[in-house]
């Protein structure tokens, strides 16, 4: 019998969807984006019934192997359904019989070479057996013609945390999915095996959500742990299926891991033994810093050690990085010659997750007392909670700010494709996270395409009218699931011809973006320190009141998409926003790039409570007052806050109040939904190889800076007023600039003096302060015992450079000072 194959000869199909939308959608009118068209109530009550079309294909060639029989087809769907707007799951499959064909090899064709026949409607290339001559007949056999199933999908509503509470777009938990969330989907698991059997994993029974048909994939939660469960071809809504989750990896005890007795304990594979001395002033049972494989890690100092001691412990490294047999026990010195303290990410080796810790000294010691809140050494961590929603396409979940040393994050990410498997581990974040931004960027890619679909298992057409294209874009990706959000996504502008290679996905997020950041659309305005970056807008609710957070969840699952398909959005936003985004401390000091005005106010507080002037002169209370539109309002940071007088007792309490309140509590309803559509996408865990700084890097892009109209527009104060830009320190300074700073670094320096890597349209000249006010970037000469680091002064856009005797001194300090600002240390 003769061997088949074919090649595609149509890539792009052009033709049209099936779908359905009533033209009652457009006889209501109700507050929306400005240029948004009118639709019936909110954003989620306008939703369409899954519609699945099947069609046959018409392509000149065909594969003729059930396992590649992927060629595009054209739709049967009439004119109309071409101009429907949406999002199409587009998945393929084979259905019915094999088919046989009986064909003549042609003249002239030897054995082992192809020849095209044609095969019924269809043209297929047939390979020559060795024992066949031209002009005798073959039995040939050909795979079903592959069925194209193109679903289009309605919104999933947004689903309220809170029982019984709606708005903005959200609509009530309702009882069974608050129950679900409280408790667990999962019944009690079957009571363990006899001894003598070998112990089998633990079989549940879940229920099958609403909404959620066979192939689509539904959350479920056991033991604390979330599966995503892919619904069986004969199971239904409210059925009951059975699931096995993955067995997770035994737990090891820090007692197991610190060894200080005489034995040495052999690390097992891919793992490595580290030594180390308990530095001093570290007491039993005490957490200690150190580097190890080039990562900082949190140790527990073993019960029966203390200072001076030797302890080791294993950790988790990749196979390139283990040592030989000899240097299997490697010391590890404590060196700390930058004097790095302040906020630090480190790695338990209890559990293998990332925690912050507080340095308080070069040895590496943990400051444990932060349970008063003080200006210089308090930071807060937001903590997101994931809940099911009522809709198995759209979790809701709950945000709130902890102490950063309760802060954890994983360091594993599953692998979606072998279950039990892991796609990342903390070897391959350990390994990444000290490289170049350009290596960091180029592995995260690599990680990102792992997690996606291929194009061949199904993707997604997006259809949009550019007149419309915000409303119809939200309409579109708040009708997908989770795993749809991975799909390769392929955009059409209705009424346009264009064939999206990659040029119409770039114009989209461009697009979309620039709309929803537009401060006109009343969700974003421009921050007071910044012009340059943009802010939640607390009173989005009066600019959007139906809707308002269903554009914060659309604009986080965007943001995620982009990030995971390596596109650019348009908006910077201040820097607390990417802090919150990646799980990294905000502190005190955030407030002054949220209102610096305000921020110094509080500052003052402080300097009268440390003179022992009376704080109660101020006459203040445990009150915030919010101005909108020119009505002042006044919100209570404690019950009856407005009784509460503030006192040189309580100061601390109220600033503890104010910055939590002006860093999360006023924008926390928006944050929570742009969070929750951020990690649609995207696993927090990648997120650790970047600060905050890299993030806003990936997501907007390396500007392009005229270096010469920088130095330009470049003003020179302190001991560089005479001689400006002819002083032997700025002359050093640009020439590190232009010679040995890359684009990347130029971007941090710009981050790192201006607070964002964004250049104003019209260039350096406009650059603004906080208060809205052109300030020049500007360069201030300090002695060298003032400071031995260059110091920015964001407000200002002002960077104090220290008279340094050698270019070499000041290469090193500035590129140190510029990329240490982001780690969350502080030098001295």
């Amino acid at each position: 019998m003769g061997t088949t194959s074919s090649r595609n000869t149509h890539h792009q199909n052009r033709s049209s969807y099936p779908g359905h939308r009533s033209s009652s959608n457009h006889n209501h009118q109700h507050n929306r984006m400005p240029g948004a068209p009118a639709r019936t109530g909110t954003l989620q009550s306008s939703r369409q019934s899954p519609t699945t079309t099947r069609s046959s294909s018409t392509s000149r060639t065909r594969n003729a192997t059930a396992s590649s029989a992927s060629a595009a087809s054209a739709s049967t769907a009439s004119s109309t359904t071409n101009s429907v707007p949406g999002a199409y799951s587009v998945r393929r499959s084979a259905s019915g019989p094999t088919q046989v064909f009986r064909v003549t090899v042609p003249s002239g064709v030897s054995p082992g070479s192809e020849f095209q026949v044609y095969a019924g409607a269809r043209v297929v290339r047939v390979s020559c057996p060795s024992d066949a001559r031209p002009g005798q007949s073959l039995q040939i056999s050909i795979p079903p013609e592959p069925v194209v199933m193109r679903e289009s999908r309605g919104m999933a509503p947004l689903t309220s945390s809170v029982l019984g509470v709606e708005g903005g777009g959200a609509v009530p938990m309702r009882a069974e999915i608050a129950l679900q969330n409280n408790t667990s989907t999962a019944s009690t698991p079957p009571p363990p095996p006899q001894e003598q059997q070998p112990q089998q994993p633990a079989a549940y029974m879940v229920t099958v959500p609403p909404h959620v048909q066979p192939g689509q994939q539904f959350a479920v939660t056991v033991n604390q742990q979330q599966f995503m469960v892919t619904c069986p071809s004969n199971a239904r809504p409210g059925m009951s299926v059975r699931i096995v989750p993955p067995t997770p990896p035994p737990a090891v005890s820090e007692d197991a891991l610190h060894n200080s007795g005489a034995a040495v304990v052999e690390a097992p594979p891919q793992t490595q033994m580290f030594e180390v001395v308990v530095p001093p002033g570290v007491r039993p049972n005490q957490p200690f810093t150190l580097i190890a494989a080039g990562q900082r890690v949190l140790v527990t100092c073993p019960a029966n050690a203390s200072a001076g001691k030797k302890i080791r412990f294993q950790l988790p490294i990749q196979p390139q990085q283990q040592q030989n047999t000899q240097e299997q026990i490697q010391s590890v010195q404590l060196n700390y010659n930058e004097k790095q303290r302040g906020w630090c990410r480190t790695i338990r080796v209890t559990d293998m997750k990332f925690q912050w810790v507080r340095l308080e000294n070069d040895e590496g010691s943990v400051n444990r007392d932060l349970g008063t809140f003080h200006p210089k050494s308090s930071a807060y961590v937001r903590k997101l909670t994931f809940l099911e929603g009522n809709d198995s396409r759209m979790r809701t979940g709950t945000l709130t700010l902890v102490p950063a040393n309760e802060a954890v994050v994983d360091s594993r990410i599953p692998n979606p494709k072998m279950t039990g498997r892991d796609l990342v581990s903390y070897g391959d974040i350990a390994a990444i996270q000290n490289k170049p931004f350009d290596q960091k960027t180029e592995w995260f890619e690599k990680i990102c395409s792992d997690l996606g679909t291929e194009w061949a298992e199904g993707h997604m057409q997006i259809k949009v009218r550019r007149q419309h294209l915000l409303h119809d874009s939200v309409e579109a990706v708040m009708a997908l699931s989770r795993a749809d959000l991975r799909m390769i996504w392929r955009f059409e502008f209705l009424g346009e011809q264009g064939i999206d290679a990659g040029g119409l996905a770039r114009e989209w997020f461009q697009l979309v973006t620039d709309q929803i950041f537009d401060p006109d659309s009343g969700l974003w305005r421009s921050s007071f320190s910044n012009q340059m970056c943009m802010t939640i807008n607390p009173a989005s609710e009066l600019s959007c009141p139906d809707d308002h957070l269903i554009y914060f969840r659309f604009l986080g699952r965007v943001m995620g998409k982009a990030l995971f398909d390596r596109q650019l959005i348009s908006g910077h936003m201040v820097q607390h926003l990417y802090k919150h985004i990646l799980g990294w401390p905000v502190t005190f000091d955030d407030l002054e790039m949220v209102d610096a005005e305000f921020h110094k106010s509080m500052l003052q507080l402080l300097a009268m409570a440390s003179s022992e002037e009376d704080v109660t002169n101020m006459c203040l209370d445990f009150t915030y007052t919010e101005e909108t539109l020119g009505i002042k309002t006044h919100v209570d940071l404690v019950p009856d806050g407005s009784n509460k007088e503030v006192t040189n007792e309580n100061l601390s309490e109220y600033l503890e109040l104010i910055c939590k309140y002006r860093l999360l509590e006023r924008i926390k309803p928006q944050l929570n939904e742009l969070l929750l559509g951020f990690f649609d996408v995207i696993p927090e865990p990648l997120l650790t190889i970047f600060d905050y700084q890299e993030l806003e890097l990936v997501l907007c892009g390396l500007p392009k800076i005229d270096l010469d109209d920088w130095k330009q527009n470049t003003n020179y104060v302190g001991s560089f007023v005479s001689t400006k830009a002819k002083h032997r320190v700025c002359t050093w300074f640009w020439e590190i600039v232009r010679d040995d700073f890359d684009q990347e670094m130029k971007a941090r320096l710009l981050q790192f003096v201006t607070g964002t890597s964004g250049v104003p349209a019209r260039g350096f000249s406009v650059l603004q302060g906080n208060d809205g006010v052109i300030r020049e970037f500007t360069l201030n000469g300090i002695q060298a015992n003032v400071s031995s680091y260059p110091k920015a002064h964001t407000c200002f856009n002002r960077l104090d450079l220290p008279l340094y005797t050698s270019k070499k001194e000041l290469f090193e300090k500035l590129k140190l000072a510029v990329t240490t600002c982001a780690t969350g240390f502080y030098m001295e």
